[in-house]
């Protein structure tokens, strides 16, 4: 997983695209910019919340997504099957 693939895999677990910002801030939006590796975090009134910084791009891209889908889970629209 990288950049470019990320908001596809956001897509098929039901994340909307005005979640996340990739290249550049935004805010109330999760952001992956490129700055010294790989950051990551949640920008809110021009604040960086819960900021992770990665040296790998498909690292960055899973910790995210892994954020992402768990966030879905919780909210009940991404469910695990019990078999």
């Amino acid at each position: 997983m990288n950049v470019e693939t990320l908001p596809e895999w956001l897509t098929k677990i039901g994340v909307p695209d005005d979640v996340v910002s990739i290249g550049e801030e935004a805010d109330q939006r999760w952001c992956v910019i490129t700055e010294d590796g790989y950051e990551v975090f949640w920008q809110e009134q021009g604040n960086r919340y819960d900021w992770a910084r990665f040296d790998d791009e498909s690292v960055a891209c899973h910790y995210l997504f892994g954020r992402l889908a768990w966030a879905q889970v919780a909210r009940g629209t991404l469910t695990v099957p019990t078999a």
